[in-house]
């Protein structure tokens, strides 16, 4: 150790490495040097670096969502902090833990005037559970301030990988040498009562919560007085095997099919789920349920959303162990926080001792439509050439052990009404604050964690609002396929009453940004293909080059005017049937 700076930041980083941080995405800046000197000689932490802080933040976003638990980031003083805030946002929204640090100016330096100097304490305001401006390093530092830093690093990792995940920021205030220049006056050697201890400093626990059983009997008693009912696994549904097996024994016990969002984690998990319901559900005459059991956040698709507003179930059920909301509609009849998987387990077991089943018609029903559904889709999208097809392709090609992130808009509606339930891979997408900021980088992030091979289905805007993110393929050994859909513009808006209204649309809304992305995919080292028809698509996707960018290039007012056209003859084909 040479000096104060570098004691005080070692220290943090070796206890957020005992608390199990392993992980820390950083941007280059002079006054963070303590900090990432300290995580460069820290064996158990991996250092990624990023040139971009936004770009940066998703990265470990994405890395996060991966892992299920923290990662860090570290930028230098100023706006680098502020360039963190979409992700902070997103992270907030979609329960992912972060923990930012962010290194200041010392007390005397702020609102003075002096250089990259803004006020961050606390400036991720509500988006972080817990924010604390960190005292400066001493001189010589008391056996109680050693022990609150060690508790501190402890405290902001547990908080960050709570029930309730979400975003820890830690401001760093540091006063130069920022570098590791010897300081006479310091005092290095740490009082007896300071020292660090085998494992983390300060060991923190918490338990899930669970429900007893007299708070498990009225619902059996609820679920027994229902003739049928649906399980809908919303947005960011619980990623474990285990929950994968509760959720399946439970749609077995009660006799409730599955509805599984295309990035609830469910969908491609390789279980019996129902996956077209964004067509079908539009249609009349589908039947109502009288109890809904909802995982996970308010789902993707409108027609899902509509539908069950209409049912006005009797008993309507939203159960989070976090505790988030996921109602907008404020129709739900009980709000369960309880650990997911132990949750259907004590359903499934209560329900088998009172040998309970729904009405077995209503699950035959969804089962045909689900059925008539993909026949139809199957045998009418190869037929036609716009973005909803492409999807429908990949999904079908895709590799059982990859990773495909989705990014907002156009593309993850289209995964949602054609991406088929019988394929197996992991679905990711940023529906958290659903912006359409630092999807690329979080694909990457996403990628870097799982070392699998990583897909990107993204839209032209999309792409080009995080071009800077393409940086980050440095961090990734395994292939990479980005799916680009360039309709020339933001397509999604012609699903809006606002596409009737010439020229305003055009140039304020779709924002055609008439962009050539060959050079992109030369910039980053990417093998381009140019599809102009889905037989160049499959070729494409299956050609043996580990780095592709594949721009599918599609006219969004001819793929809008294929797609209705397809709705209204499925729904021919529906009543038909």
């Amino acid at each position: 150790m040479a000096n104060r700076n570098t004691l005080w930041a070692s220290i943090l980083v070796e206890e957020l490495a005992k608390a199990g941080l392993s992980k820390v995405c950083l941007a280059p800046g002079s006054r963070s040097t303590p900090l990432v000197l300290a995580f460069a000689a820290q064996p158990e932490i991996t250092v990624y670096t990023h040139l971009d802080e936004r770009s940066a933040g998703f990265f470990a976003l994405g890395m996060a969502k991966a892992l299920q638990k923290p990662v860090a980031l570290l930028c230098t003083s100023g706006t680098a902090a502020a360039n963190f805030y979409p992700a902070v946002v997103e992270a907030h929204q979609a329960g992912v833990p972060l923990i930012a640090l962010t290194a200041d100016r010392p007390f005397e330096l702020r609102d003075s005037g002096a250089n990259q100097s803004i006020d961050q304490v606390g400036m991720y305001g509500r988006f972080a559970l817990w924010a604390v401006d960190v005292t400066l390093p001493e001189q010589q530092p008391s056996a109680q301030l050693i022990r609150s830093l060690r508790t501190l690093a402890a405290r902001a990792y547990a908080t960050a990988n709570g029930a309730r995940a979400g975003v820890v920021q830690l401001n760093l205030p540091f006063r130069k040498p920022l570098e590791p220049t010897e300081v006479k006056e310091d005092v290095l050697e740490l009082p007896p009562t300071a020292e660090p201890r085998p494992a983390s400093f300060t060991q923190i626990l918490s338990g899930k919560p669970q429900l007893s059983r007299a708070d498990i009997t009225p619902l059996l008693d609820a679920l027994s007085n229902c003739r049928n009912g649906l399980i809908v696994c919303g947005v960011d549904s619980p990623r474990t095997a285990e929950f994968a097996k509760a959720i399946q024994t439970l749609s077995e016990q009660t006799g409730f099919p599955i509805l599984a969002d295309a990035t609830s984690g469910v969908r491609f998990a390789g279980l019996d789920v129902l996956s077209g319901f964004d067509s079908y559900l539009a249609l009349p005459n589908v039947p109502k349920a009288e109890c809904l059991l909802r995982f996970g956040r308010a789902p993707t698709s409108a027609a899902l959303q509509h539908y069950l507003l209409s049912c006005d179930a009797k008993e309507n059920w939203q159960i989070s162990m976090v505790g988030m909301w996921a109602d907008e509609e404020h129709t739900l009849t009980r709000f369960i926080q309880t650990e997911e998987v132990d949750f259907c387990r004590q359903l499934s077991a209560g329900l088998a001792q009172r040998k309970h089943q729904a009405e077995a018609k209503f699950k035959v029903e969804f089962e045909r439509l689900e059925q008539a559904t993909w026949d139809f889709w199957d045998n009418n999208l190869p037929k036609h050439y716009f973005d909803g097809t492409v999807v429908h392709a990949l999904v079908k090609i895709l590799p059982e052990n990859s990773v495909l992130f989705t990014a907002n808009s156009l593309s993850v509606r289209h995964l949602e009404q054609f991406g088929h339930s019988n394929a197996t891979f992991s679905a990711y997408a940023n529906r958290g604050a659903s912006g359409i900021d630092g999807n690329v980088s979080t694909a990457l992030g996403l990628g870097a964690a799982t070392l699998k091979p990583l897909y990107m289905l993204i839209g032209d805007l999309t792409l080009y609002h995080d071009m800077n993110g393409l940086w980050g393929l440095r961090h990734l050994k395994q292939d990479v396929t980005i799916v680009l859909l360039n309709n020339n513009g933001g397509g999604i808006f012609r699903r809006l009453p606002i596409a009737e209204y010439e020229p305003e649309f055009e140039r304020y809304f779709l924002t055609p940004p008439d962009l050539d992305f060959s050079y992109v995919a030369k910039l980053y080292r990417l093998e381009h293909h140019l599809i102009t028809s889905l037989n160049d698509f499959r070729n494409a996707l299956t050609a043996e080059h580990p780095r592709k960018l594949i721009e599918v290039q599609t006219n969004s007012s001819q793929d809008a005017a294929i797609r209705t056209d397809l709705l209204t003859k499925y729904q021919t084909y529906m009543e038909e049937l």
